[in-house]
């Protein structure tokens, strides 16, 4: 028994040193809901992704401000 916990502990703490935290990405099309929220989602790589999101719910798609338009592809 003690053979078993001591490989599940050394087995944790190897994984634990590779483990690294994921990085920060802002995509570049952002949802704007048009409803009495006006909350805001940023989480679109294209504008079609979008679009899709927003119809039947309401609301439009910009560009995300919050980055370059180089990283956009324009």
């Amino acid at each position: 028994m003690r053979t078993i916990v001591l490989t599940l502990v050394l087995t944790a703490a190897a994984l634990a040193i590779h483990a690294r935290p994921a990085a920060a990405y802002d995509y570049p099309w952002c949802a704007q809901y048009t409803d009495f929220s006006g909350a805001m989602n940023c989480g679109f790589n294209t504008f079609q992704q979008c679009l899709a999101t927003v119809r039947g719910i309401g609301g439009y798609c910009v560009a995300n401000p919050r980055i370059s338009m180089s990283r956009r592809g324009y």
